[in-house]
């Protein structure tokens, strides 16, 4: 169980005597104008100002014509379904099924509740005249 005196009385505690290490003071020059916080509206605002110098940049070299970008826009489709680890026909039949009973299931599970509502409304506030 704990003792009841203070800390500054208890003589094993060799955290007391610690020193404070600064890692700021290690760094380089070249880190000297960060913030030091992590994350704050100074960072996201130097974050904002060097890719706004980015996009100035970027527009100013790749100006392309239209059809270029069409073009290079179906390549990089053509290359990404080159990735696409397609489903063997047994695969594609299993999932089938079990999308199309799912679909049954919940089908019947919805027009089930439509007619017992339906029902009930009108047995609650009668049929019209």
């Amino acid at each position: 169980m704990a003792e009841d005196k203070p800390r500054s009385e208890d003589a094993g505690d060799d955290r007391l005597d610690d020193d404070v290490v600064d890692d700021v003071a290690a760094d380089d020059a070249t880190d000297a104008d960060e913030p030091v916080s992590r994350g704050g509206t100074a960072t996201r605002a130097r974050a904002r100002a060097e890719s706004a110098d980015e996009r100035k940049t970027r527009k100013d070299t790749d100006r392309v014509g239209l059809f270029t970008r069409i073009t290079r826009f179906f390549r990089e489709v053509v290359a990404e379904l080159r990735k696409v680890i397609w489903p063997t026909r047994k695969e594609l039949l299993t999932y089938t099924a079990v999308v199309v009973t799912f679909v049954a299931v919940m089908l019947t599970i919805v027009a089930g509740l439509d007619y017992a509502f339906a029902k009930g409304v009108l047995w609650v506030f009668g049929n019209p005249s």
